[in-house]
C-alpha cells in the first residue's frame, strides 16, 4: 500500500500546492536577472560593441561579512593609473576607426567598459554580464529567453589569473577575449581556452629566453623569486625546465603574494642573506616587486645582479620607488618599443567635465591632481578646490609616462584585430553590409585569420595558439648622475630567427650590478680547467662540483670536462693532462750505448772468427788444422761468422722483413755450427774406434758422410723455418702493455710453436753434441779436442738454459738484448773453446804442430 493510499488527505492537498505553484509561476516572466545590476563604469552606444575588463582599481575595502544578509557589491579603492591608461588606449583606437573611412565604413563601434578591482570573482562576473546583458528581461510564457550576444570581442585583462577565469568562462560562448597583458603559457592551451588570444608573447619564449640570458653570461648559479599566481608559477616552471637543460642551478625558488603576511617576505629576505649566489632572476609583476623592494631598502640588500622579465624591466614606477639602487644593472626583457602617432595627445586631453562618465574620471582628476570638486561628497575643507582645467603638461607622474608606449600599442592592436576581422565578416568596400548576423564564433575564426600591419607598420597575426610572434628587446638598468634610470636597449631576442641566433647582444657598454663594468660571477663551483674532470658533490645539484685532476693516460682539452678521455694506445697523456702526446718508440737501436756495445761485440766475434780462419788457412797444411776434418772446421768457422752477424738482424726498428729474418737465420745458422761440431764430435768417437784392431767404423763417417751430416741436420732447421713462415710468421708488433707511457717495437712470434720447435731442435742437437763430447772427453791423444767440444757445449748450454728465464723476464728492448747476448756469448764461447787453444799452438808453441806429438802413444791414426 502506498503512502497517498494510506493518507487520502495528505495527498489532496500536495496536489493543490502543486497546481497553485505551476499557476503563480506562469504568471512571472521566464528570464530574470540573477544578482545585482553591473554598470560599466565607461559606455558608449554603436552598432557593434566591444567589452572591457580593467582593473582601474587595484583593490578593493576590507570587509567581514556575517552571511547574515546579502554581501553589498565590492568597493574599489586606489586608482590605477596604468590600467587606466589601457582603458584609454582601448577607447582611441575605437574613436580612430569610428573616424576612419576605410575600415568598417558606416559602422559606429560601442564600448561597455567593467573596472574589476584586480578581484578574479568579479572578473568572472562581469565577463558574464557582457556576455548576457544586465537588463531586465520580461518574457511571456511562450516566449523563448534566447537573445544574441551584448558584445562582440572583450579586451582585457592585465594579468594572466584573471584571464584564464575569464576565458574559463566565456570559453564555452567562442566570444574573443583579447589580452594585452597576459603573458602565462598556460593561456595556449586551445582546449581550455579556445577563445583566448593575445598580443603579447607568451612567457614560453620569454622563460626560455632569459635562461639563454643567464647562461650566455656564464651565470650557473642562480636564485629565483616569483609571483605566486599563474603568471609567476608558470613562467618560473618553464624557467627552470630550461635552465636544467643549459646547466643552470637554482640555490633557491620562493615564491610570494603582494598580500602575504610580512613574515613571509622576510623569510625569502633570510634566503637571500644566506645564499651564495649572486644573480637573483624575479619573475614578478611590478607590484608584487614593489613590495619586495621596499624590504629589501630596509636591509640595504644591494650587490645582487638582477635579471627581469617585461613585468617589471621598464617600469619607470619600479624605478622611481629603487631609491637605494638595489636594482641598479639590472637586465632582463621588455616589450619592443613601440610608437602610435595621436595616442599620447588622447591621454593627456582628458578633461573630467567634457565625459559621459564623470565619476570615474572625477575620481582620476582629483587623485592625479589632489584636488576635491565642489560636489565631492568626501571634498575636505584643507584641500583645493579642482576647476578642471589643470594642466597636464605639469604633471609628472605614471600617467604622463609614456615608457608603457609598447602595452598601449598591444591594446591598440588587439582593437585593431577585432575590427578587420569584422571588415572581412561584413564585406566592406565602400559600405558593409548590415544584414549579416553577427556570430561571435565566426567572429574568432576570422581573428584567427587576419595578418595586416597597422599605420606604423607593425605586423599582427596570431600563430594556431593565439599567440603573436615573440621578439623582445633586452634592456639594461643604467644609472644616470642625476639618479634616474635610463633603459638602455641593449639587445635583441627574436623566435623568428634560427635557434643560434635569436639571442642578439649588441655592442653595447653595460652596466652591472653596483655601478660595475665587470660581469658579476655566481657559480657554485670555479670552472675545472683543462686536464682535470668534475665530480659531483654528494648531496648537492649538478652545479656544485669538485675539480679532479685526470688519470694517466688520461686528459680533457675543454673547462669544465665531465669526463677524461683516454688516449689512443700510441698516445700518453702530458704532464698537465691537457693533450696526448705520442708515445716514445722504444726498440733495441744503434744508436743508443747498449745497440753499439752489442754491435761492436757483434763485429768483434766477426773479426775474431775472421783471424781464426786467416790463420787455419794459413796453416792449413800443419797436422794440427788437417786433424780432425778441417773442411768441417771451415765450415764451422763459417757458421760462427753467420751467428756473430745474425744478432745485428736484432738491432734497429722491427719490421716485417727483418722480424722473419732475425728469428729464422739465428736458427738455421746454429743448426749449422752446431751441426759442424756434432760431426767434430762423431769424427773424434770414430776415429777412437777405427784405431782398434779390425775395426773399419771411419769407412762408414768419412769426409762425405759427414758433410751429408751437417747438410742433414741443417736441412731439418730449414724444414722447420719454413713451415713456421707459411703458417704463422713473425710480424712487428707494437706492444702497449709493458710501459703506460712508451710503445715497444718489437717482433712477436707469430706461431709460439714455430718458434719453440727452432729453439728446441737446437738444444737437442746442442745435448746430443754435449753428450756424445762428454763420452769422448778422456781418449788418449795429447791433444784431446773432445774435451774442446765438451767445454764449448757447456757453455753453449749454460747460455741457452739461463737464456730462457732471463728472455722471459726481461721487459721491452732488454728482452732482445738478452737474446742477443746468449747469442753472442755461446759463439763466443765456440771460438774460443775450440779455436783458440789451436791457434795457441800454431803461432806460439809449433813444435808441437806436429803428427807425432798430435798422436801420442797409441792414438790412432787419423786422416
Amino acid at each position: 500500500m502506498t503512502f497517498t493510499q494510506r493518507c487520502p488527505g495528505i495527498g489532496w492537498a500536495l496536489l493543490q500546492v502543486l497546481l497553485v505553484v505551476s499557476f503563480s509561476q506562469a504568471e512571472e516572466p521566464v528570464c530574470r536577472r540573477r544578482g545585482d545590476l553591473e554598470k560599466p563604469q565607461l559606455s558608449k552606444d554603436g552598432d557593434i560593441m566591444f567589452g572591457g575588463i580593467f582593473s582601474l582599481h587595484s583593490s578593493w575595502k576590507d570587509r567581514q561579512d556575517t552571511y547574515m544578509h546579502k554581501p553589498l557589491p565590492l568597493q574599489c579603492t586606489s586608482l590605477n593609473f596604468r590600467d587606466f591608461q589601457f582603458a584609454q588606449a582601448m577607447l582611441f583606437a575605437i574613436e580612430e576607426i569610428n573616424n576612419s573611412t576605410d575600415l568598417l565604413p558606416g559602422i559606429s563601434l560601442g564600448y561597455k567598459i567593467y573596472d574589476v578591482c584586480g578581484s578574479i570573482a568579479r572578473s568572472v562576473r562581469v565577463a558574464l554580464a557582457l556576455a548576457n546583458g544586465n537588463e531586465v528581461v520580461f518574457a511571456p510564457s511562450k516566449e523563448q529567453c534566447t537573445k544574441p550576444v551584448q558584445v562582440q570581442a572583450i579586451m582585457g585583462e592585465s594579468s594572466s589569473s584573471p584571464c584564464m577565469a575569464i576565458a574559463t568562462v566565456i570559453g564555452p560562448f567562442h566570444i574573443p577575449l583579447i589580452s594585452h597583458y597576459a603573458t602565462c603559457a598556460c593561456l595556449s592551451d586551445k582546449t581550455k581556452y579556445p577563445s583566448f588570444l593575445r598580443t603579447i608573447p607568451s612567457d614560453y619564449y620569454q622563460s626560455r629566453a632569459l635562461a639563454q640570458l643567464v647562461k650566455h653570461f656564464g651565470w650557473t648559479w642562480v636564485g629565483a623569486i616569483r609571483t605566486n599566481d599563474d603568471y609567476g608559477n608558470n613562467g618560473m616552471a618553464i624557467f627552470t625546465e630550461t635552465a636544467q637543460k643549459l646547466g643552470i642551478c637554482l640555490e633557491y625558488s620562493v615564491s610570494f603574494f603582494r598580500t602575504d603576511p610580512p613574515e613571509k617576505v622576510q623569510h625569502i629576505i633570510n634566503i637571500i642573506k644566506t645564499s651564495t649566489s649572486k644573480v637573483i632572476v624575479a619573475f614578478l609583476s611590478h607590484r608584487d616587486l614593489d613590495v619586495l623592494i621596499h624590504e629589501l631598502s630596509q636591509h640595504n640588500l644591494t650587490g645582487y645582479q638582477w635579471v627581469g622579465v617585461e613585468g617589471w624591466i621598464f617600469d619607470f614606477q619600479t624605478a622611481a620607488m629603487d631609491r637605494h639602487h638595489i636594482l641598479d644593472g639590472a637586465i632582463g626583457l621588455s616589450i619592443p618599443k613601440a610608437h602610435v602617432s595621436g595616442m599620447k595627445e588622447f591621454m593627456l586631453n582628458v578633461k573630467p567635465l567634457n565625459s559621459s562618465s564623470n565619476e570615474l574620471f572625477t575620481e582620476f582628476w582629483e587623485t592625479l591632481f589632489s584636488c576635491k570638486f565642489k560636489q565631492s561628497k568626501s571634498s575636505a575643507e584643507n584641500q583645493r578646490e579642482c576647476t578642471g582645467d589643470e594642466d597636464l603638461s605639469g604633471v609628472q607622474n605614471i600617467f604622463t609616462d609614456m615608457s608603457l608606449m609598447p602595452l598601449f600599442n598591444n591594446v591598440y592592436k588587439g582593437v585593431y584585430a577585432v575590427a578587420y576581422a569584422l571588415h572581412s565578416m561584413l564585406s566592406c568596400n565602400k559600405t558593409c553590409n548590415n544584414k549579416v548576423q553577427l556570430d561571435p564564433f565566426m567572429i574568432l575564426q576570422h581573428i584567427r585569420k587576419i595578418h595586416f600591419k597597422t599605420k606604423e607598420g607593425d605586423e599582427v597575426y596570431f600563430n594556431e595558439n593565439g599567440d603573436p610572434a615573440a621578439k623582445y628587446e633586452i634592456i639594461n638598468w643604467q644609472p644616470t648622475e642625476n639618479g634616474i634610470v635610463d633603459f638602455v636597449t641593449v639587445g635583441l631576442y627574436d623566435t623568428s630567427l634560427p635557434a643560434d641566433k635569436q639571442l642578439n647582444l649588441q655592442n653595447k657598454s653595460l652596466i652591472w650590478t653596483q655601478n660595475s663594468q665587470q660581469v658579476p660571477v655566481s657559480v657554485c663551483s670555479e670552472k675545472c680547467p683543462p686536464g682535470t674532470q668534475k665530480v659531483l658533490q654528494k648531496g648537492k645539484p649538478i652545479c656544485c662540483y669538485d675539480c679532479l685532476r685526470c688519470a694517466e693516460g688520461e686528459i680533457s682539452n675543454i673547462t669544465d670536462s665531465i669526463t677524461c678521455v683516454r688516449c689512443h694506445p700510441e698516445f700518453w697523456s702530458n704532464e698537465r693532462r691537457d693533450a696526448c702526446v705520442k708515445k716514445e718508440a722504444e726498440f733495441l737501436s744503434y744508436e743508443e750505448i747498449m745497440g753499439a756495445l752489442l754491435t761492436a761485440a757483434s763485429l768483434f766475434g766477426t773479426c775474431m772468427t775472421a783471424v781464426v780462419a786467416f790463420i787455419f788457412f794459413r796453416y792449413r797444411q800443419t797436422p794440427i788444422v788437417r786433424a780432425n776434418n778441417s773442411e768441417l772446421s771451415f765450415l764451422l768457422l763459417f757458421s760462427l761468422t753467420l751467428c756473430f752477424l745474425c744478432s745485428l738482424t736484432f738491432i734497429g726498428r722491427p719490421s716485417e722483413w727483418s722480424c722473419m729474418l732475425r728469428h729464422t737465420a739465428f736458427g738455421i745458422t746454429f743448426v749449422l755450427c752446431i751441426s759442424c761440431v756434432l760431426g767434430k764430435t762423431i769424427v773424434v768417437l770414430m776415429a777412437f774406434r777405427a784405431a782398434r784392431p779390425g775395426s773399419n767404423t771411419m769407412k762408414w763417417f768419412g769426409p762425405a758422410q759427414q758433410k751429408l751430416s751437417v747438410l742433414g741436420f741443417t736441412l731439418i732447421q730449414v724444414v722447420i723455418c719454413i713451415l713456421w713462415l707459411s703458417i704463422s710468421p713473425p710480424f712487428p708488433f707494437k706492444n702497449f702493455k709493458e710501459f703506460k707511457d712508451k710503445i715497444i717495437l718489437e717482433c712477436a712470434l707469430g706461431s709460439a710453436v714455430g718458434f719453440w720447435a727452432v729453439l728446441g731442435y737446437i738444444g737437442v742437437l746442442a745435448m746430443l753434441c754435449f753428450s756424445l763430447a762428454f763420452l769422448a772427453r778422456k781418449l788418449p791423444d795429447n791433444f784431446n779436442e773432445a774435451k774442446l767440444i765438451t767445454f764449448s757445449m757447456l757453455i753453449f748450454c749454460a747460455v741457452w738454459i739461463t737464456f730462457i728465464p732471463a728472455y722471459v723476464s726481461s721487459p721491452g728492448k732488454f728482452s732482445v738484448a738478452v737474446e742477443i747476448f746468449a747469442i753472442l756469448a755461446s759463439s763466443f764461447g765456440l771460438l774460443i773453446c775450440i779455436f783458440i787453444p789451436k791457434c795457441y799452438i800454431i803461432l806460439l808453441q809449433p813444435e808441437k804442430n806436429t803428427k807425432r806429438n798430435m798422436m801420442g802413444k797409441g792414438a790412432p791414426k787419423l786422416s
